[in-house]
């Protein structure tokens, strides 16, 4: 079983794999390290990754690219975000939004998650054809500020493309992992070592801060913001210079998708340019209107432009901090990574506010791919890896309310800002039928902007209780490795009468009592990530006091506990339900049979082409005196006809159509080949032939006389008919077929071989006897291996 990491991007994707010496980055099919995170729509098919990056500047209405931020797109009112967008999108009728795009020549909408499911499915095949194996396990990175919604999208995503995700692994986590698993110089005593890491991203900023002992990590704090990224700052280019050449050439770059496109991509490589020269020019050849534009910055007005999102950077750093229960002074490094983070002007806002230099220990691009491959093997059974303790944390505080009580009060609160992953916790409720559970997140501060706070809803139930009273519900509440919350479990614990003793009053009186707290009373605290309720409780809660009269404990004694199983339901808000991800793997299968269908006939055209162009100069050299002047002829018309057929009408056409194109010319062209290539093998088949007659002749003289006769006649025969087919077909043309093919000569090796041979019994060539003796051997030695 192959395990893989992958880091989604906004703008390009990583595969990270573990190997048993380490950790590789996959190579895509064009020998690249990273693929860019894009799918675009043909007529007939799809366009997937690098193919589908190269076709966005010529269908920008059909590439479907941003797939991190598509995620989090809520509604159509978010203007900012949709100007980055080229392609349309409609409402999905469930807060989010979906891709309007024309697939197989008819107008279809794909929600975000079948698009990722998409990309994901060509990253699986990537990965599968470098190991030459099945993948099916993996760890996906997520931004920490994905919200529940997101994140099951990312897991539907992944199922719909045969992947089975062990974990969703924050980017950060996933970087601190990576870097602190090799590193031996973490202090054994005297506490941890506190590391920031600085993630500024194509489209987002992340900040975790960790803290590292011998063998363990343990991530303290997350911090993030969802709208400060690379993207950012070529966007600041991209308006610079928008403004500038309409100004200078009457053009209006935002009016021509193509040309947004274009100029977008051209600001994203001045920018590399800037970050390692004080200066750089731009040019742009027929850009709109068959205009050609160029335009000139220097890195000090790019910062000046940029001074906005540079001071952005420093929030989430100071939130992170803060979160973390430390001063600056208490951190003991920064590592800045992301494709972002190499504008210098970053790098000395991160330093000027840590008050120490950032460093570049891991690789910028890779770092979370390769920290996901390793959580991945770490998590796998298959890999055995060297002890080391990873905990991440919660960046979200999440509640829970009961029977539609919508309030957040922080009396409410499940799983608090900062804990554990995965985490369980256990609450105790006493009721007697069927009940809800709403779960959320308690402060829309902390999520990201326009996210909703509602996560799902729990009906718990139906149940009966046998008693009178209010007997105890447990509910198992799960915080899992993905960063999804849910329920495990429900069970009824209820008390039933034995005819012992009848129920007390006190008791009754008593679970009243604890009822009427509150949930948040029948709650019990997590620590470690493991709830300190005791499980295998089963007896009815009381009023906590230990001296109970003997009335109580003759009720006691005449009752008897059970736990009953309780049916839970979830309802889910947003996200994709089973039937609809069934619907999903089935049109992704139908789409990528029709992707490898148009990928065979791309190739059969290919292979077409490519014969008429070989056969063309084979007839002026090789096959040339192998082929009559009006074979010759022919075979060329045919190609030439074959060759403006190919660019003219059957630049479209089946596979079967250029497979049957290339039957009738091999149809022609085989003879010719046939004799060319006869005309080599002849000659060696001549030589095994009298090889054979030297080694047989050589072979009788330790037979008795009639044998030895009878072998040597066997020779003789064999030696004269040799010698008078080859020299009829030495006296014929090249360009006919041969009168003595050497499939003839090695049929007749193979009679003289079979006649001696019975004649010889055991005693066959001298060759033929070591061959034999060598394999006796082999076989010999397998049987002892074997053994």
């Amino acid at each position: 079983m192959s395990v893989i990491g992958i880091d989604i991007g906004n703008d390009n994707c990583v595969i990270a794999v573990a190997r048993q010496r380490g950790i590789d980055v996959v190579l895509n099919d064009e020998s690249k390290r990273e693929t860019p995170s894009a799918v675009s729509f043909a007529d007939k098919n799809r366009l997937l990754g690098s193919s589908a990056s190269a076709s966005a500047a010529r269908n920008p209405r059909s590439s479907i690219s941003h797939l991190k931020r598509l995620l989090c797109l809520r509604g159509l009112d978010d203007e900012r975000e949709l100007r980055f967008l080229p392609f349309d999108v409609a409402p999905d009728g469930a807060g989010g939004v979906s891709v309007r795009v024309r697939c197989l020549g008819e107008d279809r909408l794909f929600s975000p998650a079948q698009v990722l499911a998409m990309l994901l499915s060509h990253l699986k095949q990537i990965a599968e054809r470098d190991l030459e194996a099945p993948v099916s396990t993996c760890v996906l990175g997520v931004p920490s500020y994905f919200t529940d919604e997101q994140r099951r999208a990312y897991v539907d995503a992944a199922s719909i493309a045969g992947l089975s995700p062990l974990s969703l692994m924050h980017d950060c986590a996933a970087t601190a992992l990576g870097y602190g698993i090799y590193r031996t110089d973490f202090p054994k005593t005297g506490g941890p070592m506190h590391v920031a890491f600085v993630d500024v991203g194509h489209c987002d900023t992340q900040v975790c801060v960790a803290a590292f002992e011998a063998g363990k990590m343990r991530v303290l704090s997350h911090a993030s913001d969802a709208r400060l990224g690379g993207r950012d700052f070529d966007e600041v280019l991209f308006d610079h210079f928008a403004e500038q050449f309409k100004n200078q050439y009457g053009i209006d770059v935002c009016s021509n998708a193509r040309a947004t496109v274009r100029l977008r991509s051209a600001c994203e490589k001045l920018k590399r340019v800037l970050s390692a020269n004080a200066e750089a020019p731009i040019n742009i050849e027929c850009l709109m209107d068959e205009i050609d534009v160029k335009g000139f910055i220097k890195r000090e007005e790019f910062e000046r432009l940029s001074l906005g999102l540079l001071e952005r950077i420093v929030v989430p750093c100071k939130r992170a901090v803060a979160d973390a229960g430390l001063t600056l002074n208490g951190i003991h490094s920064v590592e800045i990574v992301g494709s972002g983070s190499r504008i210098p002007a970053i790098a000395r806002m991160v330093g000027g506010f840590f008050k120490k230099e950032p460093r570049r220990t891991l690789n910028a691009s890779e770092c979370v791919a390769r920290g996901c491959a390793l959580q991945c093997a770490m998590l796998s059974p298959v890999f055995r890896v060297r002890d080391y303790e990873v905990q991440d944390s919660f960046p979200f505080t999440v509640g829970f309310s009961l029977e539609g009580d919508s309030s957040m009060s922080s009396n409410n609160v499940l799983f608090p800002k900062g804990q554990p992953i995965p985490s369980v916790k256990i609450l105790s409720f006493h009721r007697s039928s069927t009940f809800n559970i709403e779960v959320f997140y308690t402060d829309p501060s902390q999520l990201p902007a326009g996210a909703s706070p509602k996560i799902s809803s729990f009906t718990v139930g139906p149940f009966q209780a046998s008693c009178s009273g209010k007997p105890k519900v447990k509910v198992r509440v799960r915080l899992n490795l993905h960063g999804i919350i849910s329920i495990e479990s429900a069970s009824l614990i209820d008390d039933v009468m034995d005819g012992m003793g009848t129920p007390n009053s006190n008791m009754d009186n008593a679970d009243h009592e604890f009822a009427s707290r509150g949930p948040d009373s029948a709650t019990n605290p997590v620590e470690n990530g493991t709830s300190t309720h005791s499980e295998g409780m089963s007896h009815p809660i009381v009023d906590g006091h230990e001296n109970q009269t003997s009335k109580v404990d003759g009720a006691r004694r005449g009752r008897t506990s059970r736990r009953l199983e309780i049916p839970v339901t979830e309802n889910k808000y947003g996200g994709m339900t089973k039937s609809q991800i069934s619907d999903a793997q089935e049109m992704e299968l139908q789409l990528a049979h029709q992707d490898w269908v148009v990928e065979q006939t791309k190739d059969r055209k290919n292979a077409l082409e490519a014969y008429v162009y070989e056969i063309r100069n084979k007839l002026l050299e090789k096959y040339r005196s192998f082929a009559t002047e009006s074979e010759r002829e022919g075979i060329s018309r045919s190609l030439q006809q074959t060759e403006e057929w190919l660019y003219e009408d059957g630049d479209d056409e089946s596979e079967n159509v250029y497979t049957g194109k290339l039957k009738e010319l091999k149809k022609l062209v085989d003879p010719i080949e046939n004799r060319y290539r006869d005309e080599e093998s002849r000659a060696q088949a001549i030589r095994d032939l009298l090889n054979c007659i030297v080694d047989y002749r050589i072979a009788v003289k330790s037979l008795a006389t009639p044998d030895r006769d009878m072998v040597i006649n066997e020779c003789i025969k064999a030696e004269q008919w040799l010698r008078e087919t080859t020299q009829l077909q030495d006296s014929l043309p090249k360009n006919i077929d041969p009168v003595l093919w050497s499939s003839e000569i090695r049929r007749r090796t193979e009679a003289l071989d079979a006649a001696c041979c019975h004649v010889i019994g055991h005693k066959a060539s001298p060759a033929r006897a070591e061959d034999r003796k060598a394999a006796d051997q082999h076989g010999s030695s397998d049987n002892m291996r074997d053994d």
